[in-house]
């Protein structure tokens, strides 16, 4: 895993870097409310889905081979900022990709690249988007604590009004934005 600020000012397609040479620490991760771990084994998922409270779980695979002619529309997807009202949890099993997640300002997106054993959890509330990187491949088992599902909130002054998005906000302790960016 590494993680770092996103470079605003590249002109590139999203599944590249966009290092901006601004690495953002473990800790500045955790005080955005997202945990990290490096799994080597499924038994590890078993003992962090356990203590963590993950009941279920499925397997995603994107690709254009595994997708066929939903793969850009499902990538597009996931790039737009959204929020989730549940943890998004993903334990990347092959293949690689970033998370992007807004930083504290609520300015600046973090980039965070995972890979193969890369176990990520990002929590309700936090704006954040997704891309594969340019293998365009990427295979990952998502943990859920309820019955799978995957219901994403785009980011409007809806969402920023939603309680899971005002309870994630105080958690970190900044203002609210006055307005969606």
């Amino acid at each position: 895993m590494k993680a770092y600020i996103y470079d605003e000012e590249s002109k590139l397609p999203p599944q590249d870097e966009h290092d901006s040479n601004e690495p953002v620490s473990l800790k500045d991760l955790k005080s955005l409310g997202v945990l990290y771990w490096s799994i080597d084994s499924i038994d590890q998922v078993n003992s962090i889905a356990i203590q963590r409270d993950y009941k279920n779980r499925d397997q995603i695979i994107c690709s254009p081979q595994a997708m066929g002619d939903i793969y850009q529309q499902k990538l597009d997807t996931f790039f737009e900022e959204h929020l989730h009202e549940d943890e998004e949890i993903r334990w990347v099993v092959e293949g690689s990709g970033y998370f992007d997640v807004r930083d504290r300002s609520d300015q600046r997106w973090v980039r965070i690249k995972v890979e193969k054993g890369d176990l990520l959890v990002l929590p309700p509330g936090i704006f954040h988007r997704f891309t594969v990187d340019k293998d365009n491949y990427i295979k990952a088992m998502r943990l859920f604590k309820e019955e799978p599902k995957w219901v994403a909130l785009n980011r409007s002054s809806e969402s920023e009004n939603n309680p899971y998005r005002k309870a994630y906000v105080e958690q970190i302790g900044k203002a609210m934005p006055t307005s969606a960016s």
